[in-house]
């Protein structure tokens, strides 16, 4: 499973890199205006950071054209720019259009499995199911997971699933448990993914009983 970051922020994506197990970006307008700082100048330092891994940048515009004209738009910032579309008809049909062109696109806010139908039959690059607001609102959000998945089996789809509003490693045990290809996820939950208390009581008891040990080699 791919591990993508959420986020705008230079600081942990940079964190994340240096993990060696990232595999891309995502953002939106709300972790990028977090940042308070210049919309492409928080792009393209994001880009210059993660040149060779996909970076997500949504589009501000509800209709086909402004979707189409900002999409162009970010598209030319770098070959790694993934156009970030809203699940709506205007969004769908941006999608043909830019997949026709060769410029990969993720449908975003996919709350149903027939919206998740509808993007990937239009050959949508990725499609972004949010679980954690579906569990937020007393919905089982991985039981969507579960389904999406089925549907891409069942036809041979192509678009890669993205895990996304993930809030806990429990939510990227059960993407990886139902084999789904990307989770995004924010810096604090990768950071809580390598941890285990028992780890920490365990390492702490090797370090105290290794002072004990006489003529250390090192």
């Amino acid at each position: 499973m791919k591990f993508f970051i959420d986020t705008a922020d230079i600081e942990e994506i940079r964190k994340a890199n240096s993990l060696g197990f990232l595999d891309g970006v995502t953002t939106n307008p709300t972790l990028i205006a977090k940042t308070k700082r210049p919309f492409m100048e928080v792009v393209k330092e994001i880009l210059s950071e993660v040149p060779d891994k996909p970076v997500s940048l949504e589009v501000a515009s509800t209709d086909y054209q402004g979707m189409v004209r900002e999409g162009e738009k970010l598209a030319e910032l770098g070959k790694n720019v993934v156009i970030k579309i809203p699940m709506t008809v205007e969004g769908l049909k941006a999608v043909k259009y830019f997949e026709s062109k060769g410029i990969k696109t993720n449908v975003t806010l996919v709350f149903s499995p027939a919206q998740a139908l509808l993007a990937m039959k239009l050959g949508a690059s990725y499609i972004s199911p949010f679980v954690g607001r579906l569990d937020d609102i007393s919905h089982t959000g991985m039981d969507l997971i579960r389904q999406i998945k089925t549907i891409k089996e069942n036809y041979c789809f192509k678009s890669e699933i993205i895990v996304a509003s993930v809030r806990n490693p429990i939510h990227v045990l059960e993407s990886a448990i139902i084999g789904a290809d990307i989770a995004t996820i924010p810096y604090n939950v990768i950071s809580q993914l390598a941890k285990h208390p028992l780890t920490d009581i365990g390492l702490e008891r090797f370090l105290k009983d290794w002072e004990s040990v006489p003529e250390k080699p090192f």
